[in-house]
């Protein structure tokens, strides 16, 4: 093996990520020896958290990690740049944390989420793997933390205590702008356009789940374009925070051992990066004692997750079915619906959208009860609301894209129900209202219910003159009150 001093430039091999070896081998740390398994380039912590905290089968994020590779690639950059860390190893620093950014080194990142509340075991996870592969690149024996040490060198300057909550903002807010926020505009998106399509086709509106006046069935769907208006503007707000970071805190936001400036260094550093307007926090001690930005950027998900569940539950509804349901929509037929009768077709994307909106939700509560136990100087429960944030933003972004994609592109309108809906409907007696009275309007209602009249034939027999009935219970005019002239549409499918 070669030994490297800081003096010398060594050669740096061409060598391919993987380790060609059996057995075990020895790494140590502050506590002493550790075998890890001899393909793996994690050390001595790694190993011994997989031991003490292998519970259940849920493993950090690798976004979480990805993200931490630009936060250890800035700092070697800003370390390197000031002379602390000799070119030759910041920029051998840089090169690996491109391979742990690009996902390449996935696998040697194995921890559980129930782990240290500060993230201390992924941080040097990361750390050894770092070192161990920068170790290999020079010909250097693995396990001797030489040349490139895992805390000396690739967590120089930095602690736990700022680079993970620095990592988790970095993931969440790539998560959400990358992935999150284009899916939710995209449905948003096509429910207008579906809005616009049906603008002049009437139907009978509901409140109490009871017959009401009548609207457009392109008034109805862009009350859900608006409501998704509102849920994005509310998540890109609240994702906006996530563009301050904790790091240069160190410790307990004092800096120590940090160099000045250095927290504003590295957060430029990843701006530069990654293309985001990320900046250091004014006060470390906000931003390293809370999770404050994190449990309000969740808070914006759930607040969408109510939009989704109110938007998919109206439309499984609308388009339940198909003889003794309301049935107003038709949906694509994706897959058959029964193991047991035969061609049933079920509102599956409009369920998965439900179940998805459910667990954001109720993932909600765990990141608010975990952001609310922030003590002292330190929250010690962030891998869980990391995990939280990154699996919520991920699920709701990929179910918008099926939702958009399965169903609400694929919807068209059962015209004959709508018209059926509108020929039996009581409730236009409204508009008579202000002409006849309330009360005596409210008899004709009645008298339409219970003798199973239509409300034409009920006000007639009631004394309304038609041509008055005809002039004021004109369906698509009741839909636009005040409008002197209201064009129809073409009648779209």
């Amino acid at each position: 093996m070669v030994t490297v001093t800081d003096s010398q430039t060594p050669k740096i091999l061409d060598v391919a990520i993987g380790l060609d070896a059996t057995g075990m081998r020895p790494e140590f740390d502050s506590l002493g020896q550790v075998d890890v398994p001899a393909d793996r380039y994690w050390g001595a912590q790694t190993q011994r958290s997989l031991e003490h905290f292998n519970i259940g089968h849920d493993l950090m994020p690798p976004e979480l990690y990805h993200a931490y590779g630009y936060v250890k690639k800035a700092a070697a950059v800003v370390n390197t740049a000031a002379g602390r860390l000799p070119a030759w190893k910041g920029q051998l620093i840089e090169r690996v944390c491109d391979e742990v950014i690009g996902g390449k080194l996935d696998s040697e990142f194995p921890l559980y989420v129930w782990q240290t509340g500060s993230g201390t075991q992924s941080n040097m996870n990361l750390n050894e793997v770092i070192s161990n592969r920068c170790i290999q690149l020079v010909g250097g024996a693995l396990g001797s933390q030489e040349p490139v040490h895992p805390n000396d060198h690739v967590n120089m300057g930095q602690s736990s205590n700022d680079t993970f909550p620095t990592a988790m903002h970095v993931a969440a807010y790539t998560m959400a702008t990358a992935k999150t926020i284009p899916a939710l505009k995209a449905l948003r998106d096509a429910i207008d356009a579906k809005s616009k399509q049906w603008a002049g086709v009437v139907k009978i509106g509901r409140t109490h789940l009871e017959d009401a006046t009548p609207l457009t069935v392109g008034q109805e769907w862009s009350g859900y374009a608006g409501a998704l208006d509102d849920a994005i503007a509310e998540v890109e707000h609240a994702t906006a925070g996530l563009r301050v970071l904790a790091m240069g805190g160190t410790a307990v936001g004092t800096g120590l051992n940090a160099p000045p400036g250095f927290g504003e260094q590295v957060a430029a550093q990843i701006a530069k990066m990654t293309g985001a307007p990320y900046q250091a926090a004014v006060n470390n001690f906000t931003a390293q004692g809370t999770l404050d930005r994190m449990v309000r950027a969740h808070a914006g998900l759930k607040a969408a997750a109510v939009s989704l569940f109110k938007i998919a539950n109206d439309l499984r509804w609308l388009g339940s079915g198909p003889r003794t349901g309301i049935h107003e929509l038709i949906f694509p037929a994706n897959e058959p619906g029964s193991s047991i009768m035969p061609g049933k077709v079920n509102p599956t994307q409009a369920e998965a959208m439900l179940m998805v909106a459910i667990q954001v939700i109720a993932s909600d509560v765990a990141v608010t009860m975990g952001g609310a136990e922030g003590n002292f100087e330190l929250n010690a429960f962030r891998p869980i609301l990391i995990n939280n944030y990154l699996h919520s933003a991920l699920i709701m972004a990929d179910m918008c894209d099926h939702f958009r994609q399965y169903m609400i592109e694929g919807t068209n309108l059962n015209h004959t129900k709508l018209k059926e809906n509108i020929d039996r409907s009581v409730m236009m007696v409204t508009a008579l209202s202000p002409i006849i009275g309330y009360d005596k309007a409210a008899a004709i209602s009645y008298y339409a219910i219970d003798h199973d009249l239509t409300l034409k034939e009920a006000a007639l027999a009631k004394g309304v003159n038609e041509e008055l009935y005809d002039k004021v219970v004109d369906p698509l005019a009741l839909t636009h009150p005040g409008t002197a002239d209201v064009i129809s549409t073409p009648r779209a499918s």
